[in-house]
């Protein structure tokens, strides 16, 4: 069953998505499913490339250098659907 922006299920900003940028490899359904505007696609900077693992490298080479990121974490209300579509399991909803 698809989560709404009913089925949230705490107090904005009490949870909010980390992403593991070694394993997004940017593909962006996680932008398009989020109703509060919570994520973007953006280049990462060359010092986060650098702290990156091998294998986070090679996957920033091959799929280039945009990467989910988190922008507004104050407006998330952890309904998950970011978790649910990332087809890398990139994403996790933390407590702050």
């Amino acid at each position: 069953m698809k989560q709404t922006h009913n089925d949230c299920k705490e107090e904005p900003g009490l949870l909010v998505p980390v992403i593991d940028l070694n394993a997004c490899e940017g593909k962006g359904p996680c932008i398009d499913v989020c109703p509060y505007h919570v994520l973007e696609m953006d280049s990462i900077s060359d010092d986060t490339y650098k702290h990156l693992s091998f294998f986070g490298k090679l996957k920033t080479a091959v799929h280039g250098r945009d990467k989910a990121q988190v922008i507004k974490p104050d407006l998330c209300h952890s309904c998950g659907l970011c978790v649910t579509v990332c087809p890398e399991k990139a994403i996790k909803l933390k407590r702050r």
